[in-house]
């Protein structure tokens, strides 16, 4: 991998560690049709998804 792959993979995963914090913090106070959609995003944004999933709390489908 080349050092320009790696910071590309490096930036991704800053932004989706930035979009956990905000989802994170909209799940406080969603409704159960909010969190459906948090959890759809969330597993459309990463392959380990079921883990994040199962660190917020949020049931699969």
């Amino acid at each position: 991998m080349s050092i320009s792959e790696r910071k590309k993979e490096l930036k991704r995963r800053r932004h989706r560690r930035h979009k956990y914090k905000i989802f994170k913090r909209k799940l406080a106070t969603a409704t159960v049709s909010e969190r459906a959609v948090i959890a759809e995003k969330i597993r459309n944004m990463t392959p380990g998804c079921w883990k994040v999933l199962e660190n917020l709390g949020l049931e699969q489908r």
